[in-house]
This record gives C-alpha cells, sequence and structure tokens, in this order.
C-alpha cells in the first residue's frame, strides 16, 4: 500500500516540477532576450555626420575650431547624449586676435555633451603655440574645469629640446602648468659648471 501512494504522489510530483522547471527557464530566457534587443538600442548610433566642422565661441570670440572626418552621435538617454568620432581628430585653439593657440589630434575621440568634456585616443599629439607637445594615447579635455588629464604614460617635448616622461597628467586647458608623477627627464644643459 505504501509503495502504491509512492507511485501516486511522485507520478503527481514529477510532472509538476518538470513543468515548473521548463516555466521558469522561459521566463529567464524571455529576460535574457529582453536584455539583449535593449542593449542593441542602447548602441544603437542616433545619427551618422560626415565632414563634421564644430566652432566653439565665447561673447561671439571664436575660441577653437574642430574638424572629424565622422561624427555618430549615441545616448542612452535623451539626458546623457555623447559623440564618437571614431576616424581621427583635430582641434585648433584661437587666442583672442584668431591666430592659432595650438592644436590637438588624435586617431579618435568621444564627446560627452552633459559634462562637456573631450576624450581623445590613439596616438594623441597636442601642440601649444610655444611649440611644446604633449604625446599620449590618452588626453581627457574637462571644458567646464579648463583642465587636461591623462592616467596613461606621457611624454612632453619642449621647444627647447628637453623632455619629460611621467603617468598621472594633469594640467590647465593650455598646457602651461603641467604636472606628472613618477616623472623622468633629459635636460639640454648650455653651461658646464666650473671647477
Amino acid at each position: 500500500m505504501k509503495h502504491n501512494r509512492l507511485k501516486q504522489v511522485s507520478a503527481l510530483f514529477l510532472p509538476g516540477l518538470l513543468f515548473g522547471m521548463l516555466f521558469l527557464s522561459a521566463c529567464e530566457n524571455d529576460l535574457n532576450k529582453i536584455k539583449e534587443i535593449s542593449a542593441k538600442y542602447v548602441s544603437k548610433p542616433i545619427d551618422t555626420t560626415k565632414g563634421v566642422e564644430i566652432i566653439y565661441s565665447d561673447s561671439a570670440i571664436v575660441k577653437g575650431k574642430m574638424n572629424t572626418p565622422v561624427m555618430i552621435h549615441y545616448s542612452y538617454s535623451e539626458a546623457a547624449p555623447y559623440y564618437i568620432m571614431p576616424k581621427g581628430v583635430k582641434v585648433i585653439f584661437y587666442d583672442i586676435n584668431a591666430q592659432e593657440d595650438g592644436n590637438i589630434i588624435a586617431d579618435s575621440a568621444v564627446y560627452r555633451d552633459v559634462e562637456k568634456r573631450v576624450e581623445f585616443y590613439h596616438h594623441v599629439v597636442y601642440t601649444t603655440a610655444k611649440g611644446d607637445t604633449f604625446k599620449s594615447e590618452e588626453l581627457i579635455w574637462d571644458q567646464l574645469k579648463k583642465t587636461m588629464y591623462s592616467t596613461k604614460p606621457v611624454q612632453i617635448v619642449m621647444a627647447g629640446g628637453d623632455v619629460l616622461n611621467g603617468i598621472d597628467f594633469t594640467s590647465d586647458d593650455k598646457l602651461q602648468y603641467p604636472v606628472m608623477k613618477q616623472s623622468t627627464g633629459v635636460f639640454n644643459v648650455s653651461d658646464m659648471p666650473t671647477k
């Protein structure tokens, strides 16, 4: 009698268990599918523009100009749009007399509209009006704070030939007051000390 009851309970329990497992796995697949579809739409570009030139101005005075062959507009939400420049970018800065005051070139860049931040990547070269040259694989330009920084190795070649190398670089956005950690350098000395 006990044996028959056990058969009846297992006959009812086993199909119920299988149905529950099937139901739960179907829900999991649906959730994964929803996540996959939403991820595609999050990373889908809104707009692609070719041959872009953007003029930066303040109080009707041109402060800079940016050129890129391709700019792709993305958005996680209306509050966080960003723009990717995957095929290179050049930014030219101008002084108050509309003379070139430096430039940045890079293989790619990302502009984050809300944060007013431009992130330059790969073969970044910033040349100042004095002729100093900054080189790195990364340079972040915070337009609101008027600062630039990098966490990658940095090399600055001064117009006079001095070379500085370091990491954790920070500076004003004109590259006049650079600060680096673990810095080393090669300096040209014109006068030999006398004994």
